[in-house]
């Protein structure tokens, strides 16, 4: 597939690496920076969301998604274990659980850009998940910069596979192809976050550690691989 990725907001809390454990499956290792885990949410537009080599289709194709993640290694190969994904539109929800074995939900959700930030609303309505809700605004300061290797800012973002497990516990790994992340300094407010501890998580403080933005990101997913 083929997708394109906006007005991102990389949100991240440091987590205990025993607090993620009983959530993770058996077969994959809990990546850490300076031995410490972290859990993020990220909110984001997506839009050309199609099949590579087709055109997408209007009404489809572009969705708000709202993620709750966390990072892992598989093998040595670093990637992203996601707890949930939201989004408004049926089919990709539909889609993401049947071939991803993705925990997708469908949520009410708006994001809205007014006076340079982006406003981003998210309650989740599918009744085969927590109740979760995001309310939010959030804006990039500062400028735009790639991070470097050995940074915390490369260890969050520059990661090129997902992971997840089918209903037989194997442990399943997508590809994803993009350039490195454009990401800035952001400032955020967050009046209601429940998304982690609708995962089973619990956050201390409801304002984050860490805060990132990317304005634009375009993504190649490659089919998905059972893990022998």
């Amino acid at each position: 597939m083929k997708q394109e990725w906006h007005d991102l907001l990389f949100a991240h809390w440091a987590a205990p690496v025993e607090a993620l454990r009983p959530v993770i499956p058996r077969g994959l290792e809990i990546d850490t920076f300076d031995r410490q885990a972290w859990l993020g949410v990220v909110p984001f537009r997506m839009a050309g969301v199609r099949v590579r080599g087709t055109p997408a289709i209007p009404g489809l194709s572009r969705f708000p998604e709202l993620n709750v993640r966390t990072y892992v290694v598989r093998d040595g190969k670093p990637g992203v274990w996601f707890f949930s994904l939201d989004a408004t539109n049926p089919v990709a929800v539909l889609g993401a659980r049947t071939f991803f074995h993705l925990q997708y939900f469908l949520a009410e959700m708006s994001c809205v850009e007014n006076a340079g930030w982006i406003r981003y609303e998210s309650h989740r309505k599918d009744r085969r998940g927590s109740p979760a809700s995001l309310r939010a605004r959030y804006h990039a300061i500062g400028e735009v910069f790639h991070a470097h290797p050995g940074s915390i800012e490369h260890f969050l973002a520059e990661r090129y596979c997902l992971y997840t497990a089918d209903e037989k516990g194997r442990i399943i790994r997508c590809e994803i192809h993009h350039p490195p992340w454009p990401l800035q300094l952001a400032e955020a407010e967050l009046q209601e976050n429940t998304m982690a501890a609708a995962a089973g998580i619990m956050i201390a403080d409801l304002k984050p550690e860490l805060l990132h933005f990317s304005r634009y990101q375009e993504v190649v997913v490659w089919a998905p691989q059972v893990l022998r």
